[in-house]
Parts: C-alpha cells; sequence; structure tokens
C-alpha cells in the first residue's frame, strides 16, 4: 500500500505550472543513464539499455530498492539541491509548503516533515532533482547503470564487484542523501534471476529479453478478477473487458524475445473463459444441450454433463476444447497475446 497525496484541482494547476517552468531548468543536467518520468523516454528504453549491459558481458546485477522512497525524502537535503538552481525564495517556500502539507489518517490529521506526496504532477520531477547527485556519483565512478525513478541497477562483471558497489553505494546513500536501502529487497544477483521493471533476463551469452515471473502472476490475478466480476455477464463482454487489460500489456511487453510464455498464457485465458461457461451453465441437462449446440455427439455430451468433476477439470477437457476452439474465440474477437506479439515486433 503506497500513501498517496491527491491535490485539489487548485493545486494541481499550480504544481503543473511549476513543473512546466522547473523541468527545462533541471532537465539538461540530468543523466542519461535516467529514465523515469522524463520527456522523450520511457521503461523500455531503460530495459533495452540493461539488455545491452548484460550482452557486454556485465552479468551480475546491484538491485538497489530504496526502502519506502517517497516516503523517506528528507525535506532539507531536497530543498538545498532546490535551492543550488532556484534563486526565487518565493518559489522554494511554495515548493516546502506542498512538501509539508499535512495529511489524514483515521480523521486525525498531522503535518508532513518528511517525503514528497504521491499524486501530483511535481512529485516525479523532485524524486529526478534529488536522485540526479546519485547519477552523478555513479557516472563518476565509471559504472554502468539504468535508474527509473527511485528503481536503480547497477551492471558489473564479477560478483565481488557488485558486493563492493552495493556497500559503496548504501553508505552514499544514508550519509549524503539521508536515504536507506532495502536490504531484504536489495540484492547482488545474476540478471537472470532480478527483474527489472516487469522484465527479466535470459542466461544466453547475448540476453534475451523476458516476461518475469512475477508480471505473469500480476496478469493473471488481473484476470481473475475480470472473470470473477463477469459471471453473470456474457462472455463477449467479458471478453471486450479482458481485451483492454491485454492490449496494454502486450504493448508494454513488446520487447519480449521468449515468446513460449505468451502462448502459454493464452492457452490459460482460453481455459478460464471455458471454465466460465462452465460455471454460468450450472446444470447438467444446460451443458449438455450446448454441448450438442457446439457438435458433440449426445452421448458425449451427456457424459461430460455428469462427469462429475469440477468446472476447471471440465474447461480443459477435451469435450469443452472440441466444442470451444481457438477460432470460437478469435471470432468473438478475443486477443491472442502471441499474435499481438508478432505484429507488434514486425511493425518496428
Amino acid at each position: 500500500m503506497r500513501q498517496l497525496g491527491i491535490p485539489t484541482v487548485v493545486d494541481r494547476l499550480i504544481q503543473q505550472a511549476l513543473h512546466q517552468v522547473l523541468s527545462p531548468l533541471f532537465e539538461p543536467g540530468f543523466s542519461e543513464s535516467s529514465y523515469g518520468f522524463r520527456p522523450r523516454r520511457s521503461a523500455q528504453q531503460a530495459v533495452k539499455q540493461a539488455r545491452a549491459y548484460a550482452g557486454e558481458g556485465r552479468r551480475w546485477v546491484v538491485d538497489l530498492d530504496l526502502e519506502k522512497f517517497f516516503d523517506r525524502v528528507n525535506h532539507d537535503v531536497l530543498m538545498s539541491r532546490l535551492a543550488r538552481r532556484i534563486s526565487d525564495k518565493r518559489v522554494l517556500r511554495l515548493i516546502r509548503r506542498y512538501l509539508q502539507a499535512g495529511m489524514m489518517m483515521g480523521g486525525v490529521a498531522s503535518q508532513r516533515v518528511e517525503g514528497t506526496p504521491q499524486g501530483g504532477p511535481l512529485s516525479a520531477l523532485l524524486s529526478n532533482i534529488l536522485l540526479e547527485e546519485l547519477d552523478k556519483e555513479l557516472e563518476r565512478r565509471g559504472h554502468k547503470f539504468c535508474r527509473y525513478a527511485d528503481d536503480c541497477n547497477i551492471y558489473v562483471r564479477t560478483k565481488a564487484a557488485g558486493e563492493r558497489v552495493m556497500k559503496s553505494v548504501t553508505q552514499y546513500l544514508s550519509a549524503r542523501l539521508r536515504l536507506k536501502v532495502n536490504v531484504e529487497k536489495s540484492a547482488v544477483a545474476r540478471v537472470w534471476e532480478r527483474k527489472y521493471l516487469g522484465y527479466s533476463m535470459t542466461r544466453h551469452k547475448q540476453a534475451r529479453l523476458k516476461v518475469a515471473r512475477e508480471s505473469i502472476r500480476r496478469l493473471k490475478a488481473k484476470v481473475r478478477r475480470i472473470i470473477r466480476e463477469g459471471r453473470g455477464r456474457s462472455l463477449r463482454q467479458v471478453i471486450k473487458d479482458l481485451n483492454e487489460l491485454l492490449r496494454g500489456w502486450i504493448q508494454y511487453f513488446r520487447l519480449a524475445e521468449v515468446k513460449g510464455v505468451f502462448e502459454e498464457v493464452d492457452g490459460w485465458l482460453r481455459r478460464k473463459l471455458r471454465c466460465l461457461l462452465w460455471r454460468q451453465w450450472k446444470r447438467p441437462k444446460t451443458r449438455a444441450k450446448n454441448l450438442m449446440k457446439r457438435g458433440l455427439q449426445e452421448l458425449r455430451a451427456w457424459k461430460s454433463a455428469v462427469n462429475g468433476h469440477g468446472a476447471w477439470w471440465n474447461a480443459g477437457a477435451s469435450h469443452m476444447n472440441e466444442a470451444f476452439p481457438k477460432s470460437y474465440f478469435d471470432r468473438l474477437g478475443m486477443i491472442a497475446l502471441l499474435d499481438q506479439l508478432r505484429k507488434l515486433q514486425f511493425s518496428k
């Protein structure tokens, strides 16, 4: 759970105005290795660069996770960085007031003494301004790294080098920026053992991108929620809702080079929809009737309808696969992730 500070309309307008004035002032000084919340930069660019570093032989990664970064930003440290380039005291006072704006929890208001409230137009820029100093220090030391907001990966050639970097950078963040590294979530590991921005890599000499297992788990959790909510709706409507999710998901993971997982997820999605149908039919008579409508012989349809197995088993059984093949879902407009991936990669 993240604490969000959603500004009012007037505050959002003022913060956006501040962002539009301050961004051109700070943007030219930001590192080429910083990709988060910047114009003409994206998470996909960071992932591509990470793969390039691994392909160069930097197959160990120092995966840094800053503990509750947006909640722990030290106001004095941040304001001192802002004051280096902003001479107008009124602007500095206004930014500090936004940083210290009170928050209410359980009906009790309290003043904020640290952190930048997430949810406003200004917080992302302020995070980049603070972490610019980390970027410059890593560049000064000659490290190869990718940073997306508070998610920073440093790529090295050996485990020993990674452990040295982890120790020195942790000390630097604590002493200079008063930020704490989350020891439990941070690690020095092989690049294929960690995920970065939803992607992972293979063990191949020329590292190949793949969708991280955690990203697959999150997608499946969202699909389950949509299907659970769709038990009383038509299959066409459920597919429409799923497609909205899947289009955005495949657009983000279009860089993936390991394609087997997309075929597996496609099969799992169709099985979930068959499972939904089986549950909607409820009674054996209805199930047998619908299976016969889809071309199954009467005896087989009745045997299938009264087999005593659960909905998930039946959704993967031959009678449901024959009655509702991939072509059936294609006609209803169901997106096939593997087909979409090929189209996206072919159009590049």
